[in-house]
């Protein structure tokens, strides 16, 4: 027994025990009294009868005063000839007994009425949650925006400028829909919006019906799928239905992959209810004429996994990338978030943005929204640089957990390890600066951090830069080789990194000599995965020979880059002792203070030169 079925079979026992104790309550104690005939004359001779009423059988009637609780009473008739005598006493005398029967009913019909009512109710919020019950379950869930109602615009919407430039074509179709097919062309059916999350597809879908001041029915694409076989198909006729209706307008579909995943990968293929849904979706979207003014958008950052019939021309026939933004977009997004907030003088969108690469629309609302509450934590009157820094480092690198207490052993081999890190850095051409270096934890397992900070996108690195990247991870694991004389579990994550980067050099990039210049492993990414050099299940298309080289060659290459970092540390010993010592004290040291030291230093840094 399911828990619907109990709830009703509980709410009716409920029922039946409230209109029980109703009665009981408000209608036996108002029931008519039976008396004696006998008690009936001596009460009559007393006067204390108002009114009766004389049938056949019973003789019904009111006391002047109640008796007993009781204001009516009810005896058998056994006096044939009692008109006259009760006309002696001054008593109303009618002929028939009064009906009860309207009051009996409605004793019984009002609250069962009243629990019905509140059944009804209470069964129409639960359907509601459900999809609207089952009169409304095929109807579509779409939520509609009229005209200019979705409160976005273009101006809205910054760091995507090629994307916006795709879509003013399709605001220039809405508005216009006759006049823009003059030469015989014709709009696209279906745009989609393809990019990572939180770039702002959503917004710029309603960006577009704002633009147009058209209805927009904007709904996900998990809501056509309910429980019930049908559902979900016939949700899309009544969207299609309902926007017909009303065109020009936009449907928005976002997270389209719930929807429209390839099709033929399950058990029971034919008939899954997700592939009627995508079927029917197919079939409208054959069956509109797009000279109407109705557009189709939808947003996925999964487009690898959608069906191929989906994408084809006809359907959805232009694919809109929005991406992760550059530095110039990135200042663009900052500029809208930071119109909100009251900010200090030293604030400057540009230094924000160069410290942010890879960051989303999303994320960068994230960081203005931290780095206010961090501005209003310590009470002050403006957001200041400050702020944005420690948000920053609090997204990157987590929460500080000062409280996490160190024993000085570790802390101490927490800080070399940050200072091999730094120096390897500070030393090497073409790595990314170094920003700050901290020995306070954060986050889950961080007992320390080294943040750099790009100067630029990049989009392309060389084998040069690799190997660079290699030793700047490898670094804190050399510090504590050429200081302790020992390694620890500290350097376990910059060993995965490291190790990926070597496979990827040996199996993706044809980066060895002895592999050659062949790509032994296809790139299985997802389209949109953050991280280039994230790890990714392989399946293996090559023999187990050239398997065992490949394994020699990303040991060979991670050894020679922990040798180039031991030679360099080992050329850095005293800066090492003094900056490590530094760190101990201060806890943390910024750019200007790493720089200071390295002047400081009785052996001048030295940048070696990459053949």
């Amino acid at each position: 027994m399911n828990t619907t079925t109990r709830f009703h079979i509980w709410y009716w026992i409920a029922a039946f025990m409230g209109l029980m104790l109703f009665q009981y309550l408000f209608v036996t104690s108002q029931q008519t009294a039976q008396i004696p005939y006998s008690q009936f004359e001596s009460d009559l001779k007393q006067g204390k009868i108002a009114e009766v009423a004389v049938s056949d059988r019973f003789i019904q009637g009111r006391f002047k005063q109640p008796q007993d609780g009781r204001s009516m009473f009810i005896t058998t008739r056994v006096e044939p000839d009692l008109a006259a005598e009760l006309q002696q006493h001054g008593v109303v005398v009618t002929g028939a007994v009064e009906s009860t029967f309207l009051r009996d009913l409605l004793s019984w019909v009002v609250p069962m009425v009243v629990f019905a009512a509140i059944w009804f109710f209470m069964m129409r919020r639960v359907n509601g949650g459900l999809g609207g019950g089952l009169m409304q379950i095929g109807r579509s869930k779409a939520k509609v925006y009229v005209e200019a109602n979705t409160g976005v615009t273009f101006e809205d919407v910054a760091g995507v400028d090629e994307a916006k430039d795709e879509l003013k074509e399709v605001v220039d179709f809405l508005r216009d829909p006759k006049s823009y097919g003059r030469l015989g062309g014709r709009m696209p059916k279906g745009v989609l919006l393809v990019g990572p999350p939180g770039t702002g597809k959503t917004l710029l879908a309603k960006a577009v019906a704002g633009e147009a001041r058209v209805p927009f029915f904007s709904i996900s694409g998990s809501e056509f799928v309910e429980m019930f076989v049908g559902v979900g198909a016939a949700r899309v006729r009544d969207l299609f239905t309902q926007a017909r209706a009303k065109a020009p307008a936009i449907i928005f579909i976002d997270e389209l992959d719930a929807l429209g995943r390839a099709r033929g990968l399950g058990a029971v293929a034919g008939h899954d209810e997700k592939e009627q849904t995508l079927n029917q979706l197919l079939v409208e979207l054959d069956g509109f004429d797009p000279t109407t003014g109705l557009v189709l958008l939808a947003a996925t950052n999964r487009p690898e996994i959608l069906d191929p019939a989906l994408l084809r021309a006809g359907r959805f026939d232009r694919q809109v990338l929005v991406d992760r933004p550059d530095k110039t977009g990135r200042i663009q997004v900052l500029q809208v978030h930071l119109k909100k907030v009251k900010l200090a003088p030293d604030v400057d969108a540009e230094k924000i943005a160069a410290v942010t690469p890879g960051f989303t629309g999303a994320d960068l609302a994230n960081l203005v929204n931290e780095a206010t509450l961090l501005a209003t934590r310590r009470k002050a009157d403006a957001v200041a640089m400050a702020d944005f820094n420690n948000a920053v480092e609090r997204i990157v690198a987590g929460l500080e957990k000062r409280n996490r207490l160190l024993n000085p052993r570790e802390r101490e081999i927490v800080a070399y390890h940050e200072m091999g890190h730094a120096l390897v850095a500070i030393a090497l051409p073409g790595v990314d600066p170094v920003h700050k270096v901290s020995i306070i934890p954060r986050g889950v397992g961080a007992l320390g951090y080294t943040i750099q900070r790009p100067t630029e996108d990049r989009f392309l690195m060389t084998r040069e830069e690799l190997e660079n990247k290699m030793a700047v991870l490898l670094g804190g694991r050399a510090a504590e080789q050429i200081v302790f004389g020992h390694l620890s579990t500290g350097a376990a994550d910059d060993l995965v990194r490291v190790t990926d980067i070597a496979r990827a050099m040996a199996t993706r990039y044809g980066m060895t000599k002895r592999l050659g210049h062949v790509a032994l492993d296809r790139d299985r990414r997802s389209f949109l995965t953050p991280n280039e050099l994230a790890p990714q299940p392989q399946e293996r298309e090559y023999s187990q020979q050239t398997a065992a080289m490949v394994d020699e060659e990303v040991r060979r290459i991670v050894d020679a880059a922990f040798e180039r970092t031991v030679g360099l540390l080992e050329k850095q010993r005293d800066t090492l002792e003094r900056a490590a010592r530094r760190l101990l004290e201060k806890e943390t040291l910024d750019e200007r203070e790493l720089a200071e030291l390295v002047r400081e230093s009785k052996q001048p840094v030295p940048r070696e030169r990459v053949v």
